[in-house]
């Protein structure tokens, strides 16, 4: 079973490379090449999920092999229930992009389709590596193909988005490079072997300011990716101009592996700088709810405005991560995948929305609900959700986070709770403006096909499944969220 693990990361990088190679002229044949690998995917993890039994230290499923002894590099890879649930949000996003891209792309889909399929494969390799010299392989694999598919398939600015994406992105990465290897040189000179294994390196033993060094090192490429306040800028641009598939991939996945990376390495790495550090994660958290939730409040670009939207989500998370105890650390996994499923959603939906009028203006937009119900009805109910209505994803995942954060701060709890009302708010003046009033266009109008509503219907069983009966997806937490409280100093 084990070895299935590398199936997750290699299938669809074969697939990719055998249909960029091919170069098919065929649009559809490569379509349902692409919708067929993903498709494979999904059906893989969901086996993965069925067959998980925790072993050593929680963990589902560990594949161990030698690659580069001589200098402690292995091709370690391991599931827990973090990671499993993060693998299933991958794989599921997967067909959804294909789905979603399906009439959006227009040229090229061979190249389309195996650069869409290689950032899946990075992203796979980012939430399943345990050697850190391969988890930053893999943390700059996913961000080539990203920078591709912003740069050649996105919208008007496209290539100064892809440019601002890379280089904000790189040189957070650069400063997690250089913290790998000091805390790989440390752990040789206290140990006497020298190895990238993330379960040796947990016994590290780090001097308070080396480990605050060493832990600020991968913060900041985590807090450049989820992103936070003030290294959020590249967001907001990569998401406008991004086609729907990178806009999916970017906010249903990309920005989780920063939030998953605090979860793996800074705070199980790092506990002790991580504890003395939580003040300042929990107030950027609160900063981005309020930033992002205020910027959301006047765009006129409904992608602009899903994109701040998600500054603020995130923030959330942040926000649960660095209360670390049982509820906040349950409700910000849990918001991650509830925010992944429902914000790639409604970009895939403003993306099926532009694709009919050629505009996301909101002020050249308005009276839908007539000739496109099924679109109305399926961004009511995505809109719903990401305002944190009760019985849907989000609800129930920021409802844990202000638990567990008002046992710390009822002051910052409420600040918190703000960012929800105004995300109210924002999220029903867009959805008003878009689809409620008199129409502004006179054109013939053609609502969503069957291909359209598989695609969201399959996330809409996400979210009323997140939303209604969340116990599967809390028992998969059990074991990998005592283990990080646990960890806690303070504890």
């Amino acid at each position: 079973m084990t070895y299935w693990l590398s199936v997750l990361i290699f299938l669809p990088l074969l697939g990719g490379l055998w249909i960029g190679l091919t170069g098919h002229s065929r649009a559809t044949y490569v379509r349902w090449a692409a919708l067929t690998v993903t498709g494979v995917e999904l059906l893989i993890a969901l086996f993965l999920w069925w067959g998980a039994t925790p072993g050593e230290g929680g963990y589902l499923y560990i594949l161990r092999i030698p690659w580069i002894p001589a200098m402690g590099i292995q091709f370690l890879l391991g599931m827990d229930g973090i990671s499993l649930l993060l693998i299933l949000l991958t794989a599921l996003l997967g067909p959804v992009a294909v789905l979603a891209s399906w009439n959006a792309v227009h040229h090229n889909w061979s190249a389309f389709a195996a650069t869409l399929l290689a950032t899946q494969a990075g992203i796979m390799g980012v939430f399943l590596s345990l050697d850190l010299v391969l988890f930053y392989v893999f943390w700059e694999l996913m961000l080539v193909p990203m920078y591709f598919l912003i740069g050649l398939w996105g919208h008007e600015r496209r290539l100064y988005a892809a440019y601002k994406f890379f280089l904000f992105t790189v040189t957070g990465s650069l400063l997690m490079l250089i913290a790998i290897l000091g805390l790989y040189f440390l752990h040789g000179e206290q140990t006497g072997i020298y190895t990238f294994d993330y379960f040796a390196l947990l016994h590290t033993d780090l001097p308070d300011k080396t480990g605050m060094w060493l832990m600020l090192g991968f913060f900041v490429a985590f807090a450049v990716k989820i992103p936070l306040f003030p290294l959020h800028s590249w967001l907001p641009d990569a998401h406008t101009e991004a086609p729907t598939a990178g806009s999916i991939f970017l906010a249903g996945l990309l920005l989780k592996t920063g939030t998953y990376g605090l979860l793996r390495f800074c705070l199980p790495l790092f506990p002790e700088a991580s504890a003395d550090f939580a003040s300042i994660g929990m107030a950027l958290g609160v900063i981005g709810i309020l930033y992002g939730a205020l910027l959301a409040l006047v765009q006129e670009d409904m992608k602009r405005l899903i994109a701040y939207s998600s500054i603020s989500h995130l923030g959330f998370v942040v926000f649960g991560i660095y209360a670390w105890n049982q509820e906040s650390l349950n409700g910000a996994i849990l918001l991650m995948l509830a925010h992944g499923v429902t914000t790639g959603a409604m970009f895939a939906l403003v993306g099926m929305l532009e694709e009919r009028s050629g505009t996301r203006l909101l002020a050249r937009l308005g009276g839908l609900l007539s000739p496109l119900p099924r679109l109305a009805v399926m961004l009511l109910f995505f809109t719903l959700s990401a305002m944190g209505m009760p019985g849907l994803a989000n609800f129930i995942g920021e409802f844990l986070v202000l638990a567990g954060v008002f046992q710390i701060s009822p002051g910052l709890a409420i600040a918190g709770a703000m960012g929800i009302i105004a995300g109210v708010v924002y999220l029903l003046w867009m959805y008003q403006r878009a689809m409620l009033g008199e129409t502004n266009n006179d054109q013939t109008w053609v609502d969503l096909n069957r291909r359209e509503i598989l695609a969201l219907g399959l996330l809409a069983i996400v979210v009323l499944w997140l939303g209604l009966y969340p116990a599967p997806f809390l028992d998969s937490l059990r074991i990998p969220v005592t283990a990080l409280i646990e960890s806690n100093p303070g504890q």
